[in-house]
């Protein structure tokens, strides 16, 4: 066959392309992609570059990243194929036919230090960058274009079309700052499995991995001054067979045999291996809390000055916490730091600084002496100054600080960063003062929360962060100005360990919700789309398991949601987590099984309707059905305006999720409910024509250990011109704000004369503030609003 002249090569070009993104819903090849690329444009019809035994990579002349990058790709995929792909200069190439060409001399200010072009024609393929980070991430994309079987070793398997679409790619990440936290102290993990961890990272362009190497629990890395702190305190007594809340300490005589630490030549290897893969890994030492496990070889650093065992399992309130009146605590800290300082190439050290209790230091001598030696108000200040202390010291070494969020209490250190994940508040407040803010709260990131149903689910530490509810994440808050959102770095998950002892178990609770993550961190908001996030991550799930690696399916939950239009017609939808789902409901109150209606689309409800449905796989439900009930009433599809806007974490569905037929549950995240802090819900509805009204109801939750109660009141008017209202009755609320437990209660009014009415309005008075006998007397109190029944 001749080969195709240049001339003819560009027509066919500009012929074949055609604008594509993750999102477009025309089909030409299946991208897979994960992250999403910002912009890439796919030839249409069966144009594909094709790997074989005289392929060849080439590089930049004398650039030994490249070199290295390109020995990387080469090592990848001779090892899928009996190919032997060479790397070379570019000046040495007898041809640019049949050739893969990294470059990392790109002057292209947009893409930044990270971002990459990526060309994929019929006779080469091209990665382009202004760093060698670009390529590696170009790279990453590359083999994700290519067959699963590339991360097979050695393929037996033939007739593997080792072929690549023909397109072009323009990628760049939307956060600098994209991580990954695991905990290795509460349950240590080998190296073996770190590297692995790092791998897999790299493989969804993370950049930054937390290693949180020391807790009450044991201490994971060498400290060369300190021997004692692998030698004992990384040491705990094996009760690896009780519940980890209801764990006794090591009685007298039982030798610690459950544990493990990293030496420092450990630590190096893996730092090579992350660098290699363009990650940074950042070190937590945990301070002041957090600590008590330094106390079984140095009992003087802390306040009472009593040898303790470390941890078996939970240990709360951690009231034993680091001395800060004593001078040999800063000692020793400054010790420790300068070592990891030398270890670790990071411009950061996280110094935890979370949960620290103030027992101790309040019946501490020295505590108290320093607090009155420093002028300082009070415990709060005191851990403002241990921890600007500690930054001081950092700077020195030219290192920076990161902390969890309450390194914002009595005083936040001049240049720390900010880990937030207490929710979004102390990243909000933090980024208002000026300060950098890695994004990290639990309703979104915490990743040893239940991802599914707990019922048929691995034992976790609580709460649920679903996939779905993952890729939902905006880590940069609306509230926040332009120059204060440029503060938000970026994004984490975390995995703590408490209930995760093995391999396994950490990897199912990891993924595949750090490829949602790493989707929200990379790509930009316009182009993350869940429908077909899950469709691509279909096939990476196969590519999970080529690598062996342990993951969650998913949610086999069914979402019964409606859609409204104008006229008021309501339509059910039914979605699951699961790409392809096989859905069967009823909507007779029976229990669907395979025989019940097959879900294929949306399908209308005309009258107030309990709707089922289940999960099906191979003829039997997957663990549970699902259920709901749709109220039809004449609110639905009219017009709402809201006088105060909800709160931006709690928004439901949107504008109209007030009057959208579903009521919500007892769990005030389930995205039913709107919340509004500090202020009332003063909600204006036009029923567009005037109508007869029997009776209207609102519900509210309240779960007051999360600041969320009932209204003082509810009252509803009515009116004809959308102007004037009359009060047509008040709802005086008499249940008490310190009432336990999680419960909905609906404010109804009964119009005993039917009435007609073209807007009614309601207002519902918040309480202002919690009430003075609870935890949180002072702040703002929250209303958690949900449907709207009118009838």
């Amino acid at each position: 066959m001749k080969k195709l002249s240049t001339k003819i090569k560009i027509i066919i070009i500009i012929a074949a392309m055609s604008l594509f993104s993750c999102n477009n819903s025309k089909k030409i090849h299946q991208i897979n992609i994960i992250p999403c690329p910002d912009r890439m444009s796919v030839w249409e019809g069966e144009f594909e570059f094709e790997l074989n035994s005289e392929t060849a990579i080439l590089t930049e002349d004398g650039n030994a990243e490249m070199q290295k990058l390109g020995e990387y790709l080469a090592k990848i995929i001779n090892n899928a194929t009996d190919f032997n792909i060479s790397v070379s200069d570019i000046s040495e190439a007898k041809s640019i036919d049949n050739v893969m060409i990294l470059s990392s001399n790109l002057s292209d200010n947009k893409l930044g230090d990270e971002g990459y072009k990526l060309q994929v024609d019929l006779t080469k393929i091209t990665i382009q960058s202004n760093e060698p980070s670009g390529v590696f991430y170009g790279i990453q994309s590359l083999l994700q274009l290519l067959p699963n079987e590339v991360l097979d070793k050695k393929n037996e398997e033939q007739g593997i079309d080792w072929k690549i679409p023909c397109l072009r790619i323009y990628d760049k990440p939307q956060y600098s700052y994209r991580g990954m936290h695991l905990d290795v102290s509460r349950h240590f993990f080998p190296k073996e499995f770190i590297k692995k961890f790092i791998d897999l990272m790299a493989m969804y362009k993370m950049n930054v991995f937390h290693w949180h190497l020391t807790d009450d629990n044991g201490w994971r890395i060498e400290i060369k001054k300190y021997p004692e702190l692998t030698d004992i305190c990384a040491w705990r007594v094996d009760h690896e067979d009780q519940a980890w809340r209801n764990r006794e300490l090591g009685k007298p005589g039982e030798k610690a045999t459950y544990g493990g630490f990293y030496t420092q030549e450990d630590i190096k290897e893996i730092i090579e291996f992350a660098k290699e893969r363009n990650i940074e890994i950042i070190p937590e030492i945990e301070m002041p809390g957090h600590s008590s496990e330094i106390f079984a070889a140095f009992p003087e650093l802390s306040c009472r000055g009593k040898k303790m065992e470390v941890q078996t399992g939970s240990y709360w309130p951690n009231i034993d916490v680091l001395c800060a009146g004593n001078e040999k605590t800063f000692e020793f800290l400054e010790n420790v730091l300068s070592e990891v300082a030398e270890l670790f190439p990071s411009d950061y050290i996280h110094i935890g600084g979370d949960e620290v209790d103030k027992t101790r230091w309040k019946a501490c001598k020295k505590c108290q002496k320093r607090i009155k030696d420093e002028g300082l108000q009070n415990e709060e200040e005191l851990q403002s100054y241990f921890i600007k202390r500690i930054e001081k010291f950092l700077n020195s070494k030219n290192k920076k600080l990161i902390g969890w969020d309450e390194i914002l209490d009595g005083g936040l250190a001049p240049e720390a960063t900010v880990m937030s994940w207490r929710g979004l508040d102390g990243g909000i407040e933090a980024a208002q003062q000026g300060h950098d803010v890695i994004m990290t709260p639990t309703s979104h990131c915490y990743f040893d929360y239940y991802q599914a149903d707990p019922n048929f689910q691995p034992k976790a530490i609580g709460g649920l962060t679903s996939l779905k509810k993952v890729y939902s994440f905006d880590p940069t808050p609306p509230v926040l100005n332009d120059e204060e959102q440029k503060h938000i770095l970026g994004v984490q998950g975390n995995i703590w360990t408490e209930y995760i002892s093995t391999l396994e178990h950490a990897e199912y609770m990891a993924f595949p919700r750090m490829i949602a993550l790493a989707e929200v961190a990379w790509t930009p908001k316009k182009r993350q789309n869940w429908e077909r996030f899950i469709k691509r991550l279909n096939n990476h799930f196969k590519r999970l398991e080529k690598l062996n690696v342990n993951y969650c399916e998913g949610s086999f939950e069914i979402d019964i949601k409606t859609i409204t239009d104008t006229s008021g017609k309501v339509s059910a939808c039914l979605e699951s987590e699961i790409y392809k789902p096989e859905i069967h409901y009823t909507t007779d109150g029976s229990d669907p099984d395979v025989n019940s209606l097959l879900y294929s689309k949306t399908f209308d409800i005309d009258s107030t309707t309990n709707i089922k449905a289940g999960f099906f796989k191979d003829g039997k439900l997957v663990e549970k059905i699902s259920e709901k009930t749709i109220s039809i009433h004449k609110g639905l599809g009219k017009n709402l305006e809201l006088k105060n806007k909800y709160s931006f974490k709690y928004k439901a569905q949107g504008e109209n999720s007030l009057l959208d037929g579903v009521n919500g549950s007892l769990n005030h995240d389930d995205n039913c409910w709107q919340g509004f802090q500090g202020d009332d819900l003063i909600a204006v509805i036009d029923l567009k024509s005037s109508s007869v009204l029997s009776k209207i109801s609102c519900s509210f939750l309240q779960i007051q250990r999360k600041w969320i109660f009932l209204p003082a009141s509810v009252e509803y008017f009515i009116s004809d011109d959308g102007k004037n209202f009359k009060s047509i009755g008040k709802i005086e609320n008499d249940i008490s704000p310190m009432k336990e437990m999680a419960f909905i209660e609906d404010f109804v009014i009964d119009l005993n004369e039917k009435i007609e009415a073209k807007y009614i309005k309601i207002i519902a008075k918040n309480i202002g503030n919690c009430p003075q006998k609870h935890s949180a007397a002072g702040n703002k109190a929250w209303i958690f609003a949900d449907e709207i029944i009118i009838e």
